[in-house]
């Protein structure tokens, strides 16, 4: 698959943006996992203009990590051209425009989602980013608002006759945030379309390599893309790369190789920001990792877990299961 002249290779499976959880080090190592490609947490364009400080920060690239999008929603053309220059300029390798977050201080403002009621103005505001850089402009959005108006086969015309490069679907509409069960049926409508040239990327519910595997055989989509699934799992990627390849899931990395990688996005996050903020960035990691279900008895190991402030403090309660509490319950 080809976005522009990025050349990712044949089933390439990508990290989502995620707001608050692909920081560089995340993506960088999802990246090392077998990630094809990463996106930034979405990036307010109204917020970069106005050179906030937390905003701007989300441009920087580690040149490991490549290839690398940024996003940007908002919902004015003349903010989310100007936006878009600034991004050009940071030297991403694509720009992607965030029309899908469900969010209501995103979408119930008018941006994000909120664009699938303003169509018009989506595509104004595309057609203007798409002329505005030389660097491919990507979109991600959903079905639609609701069921009742699930117009994603007809917009992605929209969108690629406004110069897009790629379009990634998430198999929901705005209405169900995300609950329900995505909708690749419609995913598959849309690359099935004869009209439409660009690759598609599907996205949501993808939590397993078999999945990868579906959505390529069944669905037919050029790319999968996954989201909260990676959370607290960034080694799923290796697993999900090898089925996508061979049909075969391939080795997991041990145990120990797990917990290693949490506590370098732990020292990561806090030499990013500093020791208390570091750790409460990277507690939503901790409590969706997969690491730690299916423990008996883990209730008040996981609160003293997510209670801790200190990086000694965390880590010896990460010592304390993988060392203690693990062992002892596979032993049983």
């Amino acid at each position: 698959m080809k976005i522009g002249d990025i050349d990712l290779g044949d089933r390439p499976v990508m990290l989502a943006p995620m707001e608050d959880v692909t920081d560089h080090s995340f993506r960088l190592i999802c990246k090392e996992q077998g990630a094809d490609m990463v996106y930034t947490e979405f990036v307010s364009a109204d917020a970069l203009i106005r050179n906030i400080a937390a905003t701007t920060r989300k441009l920087h690239i580690d040149p490991n990590e490549r290839p690398t999008a940024i996003q940007i929603y908002g919902r004015e053309v003349e903010p989310m051209v100007e936006a878009a220059k600034i991004v050009e300029a940071a030297g991403p390798d694509l720009l992607d425009i965030n029309f899908g977050c469900p969010v209501k201080k995103v979408a119930g403002k008018g941006a994000g989602a909120g664009m699938l009621r303003d169509i018009p103005r989506m595509l104004e505001i595309t057609r203007a980013v798409v002329n505005a850089v030389k660097i491919p402009v990507t979109v991600k959005t959903r079905l639609g608002w609701d069921h009742d108006n699930r117009i994603i086969v007809e917009l992605a015309e929209q969108l690629q006759d406004c110069g897009i490069q790629a379009l990634t679907v998430h198999g929901r509409t705005r209405a169900q945030m995300y609950t329900g069960v995505a909708d690749w049926e419609m995913i598959a409508r849309v690359k099935e379309n004869p009209r439409l040239n660009i690759p598609v990327i599907g996205n949501g519910d993808i939590t397993t390599p078999e999945l990868v595997k579906e959505a390529f055989d069944r669905y037919g989509v050029d790319g999968v893309m996954v989201g909260r699934a990676s959370i607290g799992a960034p080694w799923i990627f290796k697993t999900m790369k090898s089925m996508a390849a061979t049909g075969e899931a391939g080795t997991e990395p041990t145990l120990s190789e797990k917990f290693a990688l949490l506590r370098r996005q732990i020292r990561e996050s806090i030499d990013r920001i500093d020791e208390y903020r570091g750790i409460l960035h990277i507690r939503r990691h901790l409590a969706a990792s997969p690491l730690f279900k299916g423990i008996p008895h883990f209730r008040d190991t996981r609160i003293e877990m997510l209670r801790a402030d200190t990086f000694n403090a965390l880590s010896g309660i990460l010592d304390r299961v993988e060392h203690e509490i693990i062992p002892a319950m596979i032993g049983q």
